[in-house]
């Protein structure tokens, strides 16, 4: 098995102004597309790999495998967590989730936009669903994937950084 690139699900421009076509180009690119081929160089030295689906290697690799693996699902989800026509309050079964988990939708964003803004370095900002069925947000450094610990990812919020004075 071959790992790929997954296509983003709208054109490069799409997010603009609030993520300029030359930033998601180049993270998309060459980040995005650095971790897939680091990948395949990997599975090609150690065949066992290849067959594995990347939640797998999240569950079960450390290191230099789950790194890729985990940064592949990782930027796949985040694309996906975005979107041209999205923004606003959510509603149905997501709201009654959100309200119950965190009183309020407002409250949540506070909340999720604290755990973003204020994590040091490189890493990510979810809203998962735990073993209880509850919200809750974490926060994950570099690579880190909340499937490893058992959570289901909701929401995820890429953090560079360089993006927080």
């Amino acid at each position: 098995m071959t790992y790929e690139l997954p296509p983003l699900p709208y054109a490069k421009n799409a997010l603009a102004p609030h993520l300029s076509e030359e930033t998601l180009n180049f993270h998309y690119e060459k980040h995005h597309r650095g971790y897939v081929n680091k990948l395949n160089q990997l599975a090609a030295e150690k065949p066992a790999w290849a067959g594995k689906s990347y939640e797998e290697l999240i569950k079960t690799e450390s290191g230099v495998v789950f790194n890729q693996a985990a940064q592949i699902w990782n930027h796949t989800f985040y694309w996906k967590s975005l979107s041209p026509n999205g923004g606003g309050a959510p509603t149905g079964k997501v709201a009654e989730l959100i309200n119950e988990a965190f009183g309020s939708f407002d409250a949540f964003k506070e909340k999720f936009s604290a755990a973003a803004s204020g994590h040091f370095g490189s890493g990510w900002a979810w809203l998962v669903r735990d073993d209880n069925n509850k919200l809750q947000i974490v926060s994950t450094h570099d690579a880190g994937n909340p499937i490893k610990d058992g959570h289901i990812p909701v929401l995820t919020c890429d953090v560079w950084g360089k993006n927080f004075p």
